[in-house]
C-alpha cells in the first residue's frame, strides 16, 4: 500500500496541476458484474439496468478509509443468476469470486469462490443505489455492501495477521441490521451456508483459525514460492494442520466448503512437486475432509507423469 502521506501529498499535487477533482485514495474493487437471465427471457431492459447499477456501484463505492493505487485494486466478479422476477422482487443466486495477485509471480490465485442460493431483493429500473455505512436501506445494496467487505476483509487478512478487522466488524453491523429487516439469508441459524453462517466461520473462536491460515498460507507461502519452494511448500504443509483444527471443531463449517472451492485445485499444483512423504501427508488431511473428492485429491498424491 501506499504511504498516506506521500498519497496525500501526490494527490495535492495532481489536483493543483489539473484542477480535476480526482481523489488519490482509490475506491477497492476493480469488479465485473454478470446477470444470467436464461430463466426469465423478458424484461432484458430491467437486468441491463440492473447489471449496470450493480457495476456502477461495486466500481465506484469507496467501501474504507484505506489508500488504494488503481493497480492495487482488488479483483472480483458478481455472476448473478435470475431464478425469478415478480413483481420488481428478484430472486436468484450470487456467485462470488475474487483474486490476488502472488509475490513476484504473474500468478494469481484465487480467495474466494462461494455461491449464495438466497439471494431476493427488489429492484425497479434507474433507482439509484444508495450507499451507507451504518443503515439498511434494501436488501440489495445490504448484500452488495456483505460480499465487498467479505472480498476486502479476506484480501487484508492474507496480507497482514487478522489485517481484516476493521471489515470484519462492518460485516458483524450489515448482519445485525440485515437480521432484523426479516429478509432471507441473514439469520442466524437458518442454514449453515448463509451469509450469517459465512461471517460465523471468521469470527467464532472454534473456526476462526481459518484467517490465519489466510495470512500463513499467501504471505509466508505463495508469496515466497519463486524464492524458496520447498521451504514455501513445507510453510504451506504445516499451516493446513489448522484445517484439521477447524474441521475437530465444526466438521459442518462452511468455511471448509470455502477453503476447498478456493484452494483444491491450486493445492494439486503446488504439490506435484512435493516429495512423496509430503503429499502423502496432505492427500490424507485433504481426504479426511473431502473424502468425495478423491480423483482430485489423487493428484496430490500420484502426480500425473507429465509433469
Amino acid at each position: 500500500m501506499i504511504n498516506s502521506a506521500v498519497a496525500k501529498y501526490i494527490c495535492g499535487v495532481i489536483v493543483a496541476m489539473t484542477m480535476a477533482a480526482f481523489t488519490c485514495t482509490a475506491q477497492e474493487l476493480k469488479c465485473r458484474v454478470e446477470v444470467n437471465t436464461d430463466k426469465v427471457s423478458d424484461n432484458a431492459t430491467v437486468f441491463e439496468t440492473l447489471q449496470e447499477a450493480i457495476t456502477e456501484y461495486m466500481n465506484t463505492t469507496k467501501f474504507t478509509n484505506a489508500t488504494f493505487s488503481p493497480t492495487e485494486k482488488i479483483d472480483c466478479t458478481l455472476f448473478l443468476t435470475v431464478n425469478e422476477y415478480t413483481d420488481d422482487i428478484v430472486k436468484g443466486d450470487l456467485q462470488i469470486q475474487s483474486t490476488r495477485p502472488v509475490y513476484n509471480s504473474a500468478y494469481t490465485t484465487t480467495m474466494l469462490n462461494l455461491k449464495d442460493t438466497r439471494i431476493e431483493f427488489e429492484y425497479r429500473p434507474y433507482e439509484p443505489l444508495v450507499f451507507s455505512e451504518n443503515t439498511m436501506i434494501d436488501n440489495l445494496t445490504a448484500i452488495l455492501n456483505y460480499y465487498a467487505y467479505l472480498i476486502i476483509a479476506v484480501d487484508f487478512d492474507s496480507f497482514a495477521p487478522m489485517g481484516g478487522d476493521p471489515y470484519f466488524d462492518r460485516l458483524e453491523t450489515i448482519v445485525q441490521l440485515a437480521q432484523s429487516s426479516g429478509e432471507t439469508g441473514w439469520k442466524a441459524f437458518e442454514d449453515n451456508r448463509n451469509r450469517w453462517a459465512v461471517l460465523s466461520t471468521f469470527t467464532d473462536p472454534s473456526t476462526s483459525g481459518i484467517r490465519n491460515l489466510l495470512y500463513t498460507y499467501h504471505r509466508k507461502g505463495l508469496d515466497e514460492m519463486v524464492v524458496s519452494p520447498d521451504k514455501s511448500r513445507a510453510t504451506i504443509t504445516e499451516a493446513l494442520e489448522t484445517l484439521r483444527t477447524i474441521y475437530q471443531a465444526d466438521p459442518m463449517t462452511v468455511g471448509l466448503t470455502m477453503w476447498r472451492d478456493a484452494k483444491l485445485d491450486e493445492l494439486v499444483n503446488i504439490y506435484s512437486q512435493g516429495s512423496q512423504s509430503e503429499r502423502n501427508d496432505v492427500y490424507n488431511l485433504l481426504m479426511l475432509l473431502y473424502p468425495t473428492e478423491g480423483s482430485r485429491l489423487d493428484k496430490i498424491k500420484n502426480p500425473p507423469t507429465d509433469r
